[in-house]
């Protein structure tokens, strides 16, 4: 962890619980914030086309349970 952020940590920790809770919000919000509406409109094309691409046969779905088994078998768990 940098300096700063211990910094910004130590800071954090000495306001009551409900300047706390603004702050957590505040943060949170943050991540909230609407997206880009380049990269909506990227994935929204790219799942589109994989769509097409599904229903067409041009590919073949996976199920679910088989990509989870696959992941844990490739991550080790």
């Amino acid at each position: 962890m940098s300096r700063a952020v211990k910094e910004v940590a130590r800071e954090t920790r000495a306001p009551n619980g409900e300047q706390k809770l603004e702050l957590l919000r505040s943060l949170v919000a943050e991540f909230d914030a609407p997206a880009d509406p380049d990269v909506e409109r990227a994935w929204l094309r790219t799942s589109q086309r994989r769509y097409r691409e599904l229903v067409g046969g041009k590919v073949k779905g996976v199920p679910g349970p088989l990509v989870f088994e696959r992941l844990r078998a490739r991550l080790g768990g």
